[in-house]
């Protein structure tokens, strides 16, 4: 598995992106850590924004990024225009937002699945490559919306 992931977590995340990084790196991942650096209450955006603003650049890095149920993480990398974060907490939809969809960045919940589930999940999603076809022509749509209505 020789892929660029950036990883990032707030206070309640950062167990799990620990353990995360751990993996990916064994994995062979080369893994680049956007913080935060240890379990201190903090916000998730500066976190999201800056895994959102890394994988956005367009330079084939995808992101990870963990929080308490993966929702705030989600919401706040969205707001970054070239982002298409999802929240997963299964394999089925794993595979599916990686094929279907080109999710780049994937969020997950701490409070929600175990650390060893979160790893099946991260394998399953970077497993995966984006569809052609119908597939493809909906990405399009979405960065076309992204070029009319972002900044």
């Amino acid at each position: 598995m020789k892929k660029t992931i950036v990883i990032g977590a707030d206070h309640a995340g950062y167990p799990m992106k620990q353990f995360l990084l751990q993996q990916l790196t064994e994995a062979g991942c080369s893994v680049e850590d956007a913080g935060t650096y240890d379990e201190a209450s903090c916000n998730t955006q500066p976190y999201a924004q800056k895994v959102a603003e890394e994988v956005a650049k367009g330079e084939g890095k995808l992101g990870i990024l963990v929080c308490g149920t993966g929702a705030a993480m989600c919401i706040m990398a969205n707001k970054v225009k070239g982002a298409r974060a999802v929240v997963v907490h299964d394999l089925f939809t794993a595979r599916m937002t990686r094929t279907h969809n080109d999710a780049n960045i994937l969020c997950m919940g701490q409070r929600v699945i175990a650390n060893y589930m979160a790893w099946e999940i991260a394998k399953t999603w970077l497993s995966y490559e984006p569809l052609g076809g119908k597939y493809a022509e909906r990405r399009e749509t979405i960065a076309r919306y992204e070029e009319e209505h972002m900044k």
